[in-house]
């Protein structure tokens, strides 16, 4: 334990110094300069600090003030030495951070004591530290453990309800890819954005309640058909709903409002703007793109080329422009996204081909036909 007395006084010094050191485990640093004994204290920890009050250049309350400045010294006891008696005087040391004091001329066997006592404090307090630290250090390995698992779950019952709609679950691992590349440019917390990016795939949860005649049918829907494939928003936010957790509650508002158009043109509410939460705008967007570039039974895949266009058509209409203008500034890492998932010619065509630009006004893709059966 590191022991530091400062005292204008040499001798004062030594005899102090010579009666700690009979201690055991107590190294003491002795400095007759308060404001050297300062900037060694800011340099390194010490254990127990013992500071005459009258001193040149700073008095002890002085030493006192700029040692509690310190952080490390939250917690360290420090004692003033003192033959003054006035009371404002000790009022003025506690309140400066002085926890405790001994009275000139020092009784030697009352400062080994008092020594001993705060130095069996400290020890208490640093045992008390490592606990706190080890038990830090346990939780955040179980939160890893547990946000581990339940990413992995999330996971396997997206692609569960990915091969009931036909495909193989690269569709949702692609949306929450985009998903949070637009998040992270919106520059949401980082905390939304990873539980944006786990709930993604949790989008069309709902398409487990819809019939499979529906729900793989190769032709168009009839409008009493494509009412009931809507009714996939509904059942999903009846299954998410009254979540306990973060990321529950962000699944919901995005199988509640992905359907929906910044327009207001949407389903199954009608919500328009800012009124549709972020998270179903973010992943709306991501979710309309991937499913125009996949191959469905009731169309064929788009180029993301065409896809990209549509994006950009439906600015202000069906997505959020916020939403579009950092999917367009993602487009690199996005074409990226997709070129993994397609073959060597469309790998070719997406790297060749430059975002378009905001002034252009392509016509209609004739395959759109917005059938909200991403």
């Amino acid at each position: 334990m590191k022991v530091v007395l400062i005292d204008d006084s040499r001798s004062v010094l030594l005899a102090l110094r010579h009666e700690l050191e009979q201690l055991d485990d107590v190294h003491v640093h002795a400095f007759e300069d308060p404001e050297q004994a300062v900037v060694e204290c800011s340099k390194q920890n010490f254990d127990l600090v013992l500071v005459d009050y009258n001193m040149p250049r700073l008095t002890g309350i002085d030493v006192i003030r700029a040692l509690r400045a310190m952080p490390a010294y939250d917690l360290v006891s420090i004692v003033m030495i003192t033959s003054e008696t006035e009371r404002l005087l000790k009022v003025s040391a506690i309140e400066a951070g002085a926890t405790d004091f001994l009275q000139k001329p020092i009784d030697m066997v009352e400062l080994k004591a008092r020594v001993k006592n705060l130095m069996n404090l400290r020890r208490a307090h640093l045992e008390l530290a490592d606990r706190a630290e080890g038990l830090v250090a346990v939780v955040h390995a179980k939160s890893v453990e547990l946000a581990a698992s339940e990413e992995e779950i999330i996971w396997r019952l997206a692609r569960a309800i990915e091969y009931r709609d036909g495909a193989t679950g690269d569709h949702v691992s692609r949306v929450a890819q985009i998903a949070l590349l637009i998040a992270q440019d919106l520059n949401l917390d980082p905390d939304l954005c990873r539980r944006i990016y786990l709930a993604a795939p949790l989008h069309d949860i709902g398409k487990i309640g819809i019939p499979d005649d529906i729900l793989a049918k190769p032709g168009h829907l009839t409008a009493a058909e494509r009412d009931i494939m809507r009714q996939h928003v509904e059942i999903g936010v009846k299954i998410l709903e009254n979540g306990t957790s973060d990321l529950l509650l962000v699944a919901e508002r995005i199988a509640g409002g992905h359907h929906e158009r910044w327009d207001g043109c949407g389903y199954p509410k009608g919500l328009s703007g800012e009124d549709i939460p972020i998270e179903a705008r973010i992943v709306s967007l991501a979710d309309v793109f991937d499913a125009l570039c996949s191959p469905r039974p009731y169309k064929a895949a788009w180029s993301p080329h065409d896809a990209l266009v549509h994006i950009f058509r439906e600015k202000g209409h069906h997505f959020d422009p916020a939403c579009v203008d950092a999917f367009e500034r993602q487009w690199a890492k996005i074409s990226a996204i997709m070129a993994t998932h397609e073959d060597l010619s469309v790998k070719l065509r997406i790297a060749a081909t430059p975002p378009l630009s905001k002034d252009q006004h392509p016509a209609p893709h004739p395959q759109y036909a917005g059938r909200g059966r991403s």
